[in-house]
């Protein structure tokens, strides 16, 4: 009983967890800013949902939910780094107020073709 109510309540903290990250997407004003929130959105609450269907306690639940977990681990802020690179290349300005953009003076100030295009 305790498990069940245990797991409830994460599923809700999932939720409340990706709808607050679908508002971030919206709320923030630049894509590195919309990333942020997304890529974090996306993790927490992954894996609060993880932890519900974990709390089933059936082997081979446990064993996708490791195996998920480790995926989302690792490609998730491989995923947010590419997107961001690919805004950063195409110049896409930080419109946050008192971004700091600490890339240096090589920024693009047009699209660059790939090193395969060239």
């Amino acid at each position: 009983m305790v498990l069940a109510i245990a797991a409830d309540a994460l599923v809700v903290l999932g939720l409340v967890v990706c709808t607050i990250g679908v508002v971030g997407l919206f709320r923030m004003p630049d894509v590195y800013a919309q990333l942020h929130a997304a890529a974090k959105a996306v993790f927490l609450g992954i894996v609060a949902f993880l932890l519900a269907a974990a709390a089933s306690g059936d082997g081979g639940v446990l064993a996708r939910v490791v195996v998920i977990a480790i995926l989302v681990l690792l490609t998730t802020p491989v995923a947010a780094h590419v997107i961001a690179r690919a805004a950063w290349r195409r110049g896409e300005p930080l419109r946050t107020p008192g971004a700091l953009d600490e890339s240096g003076p090589s920024r693009p100030t047009q699209v660059q073709p790939l090193p395969s295009e060239r």
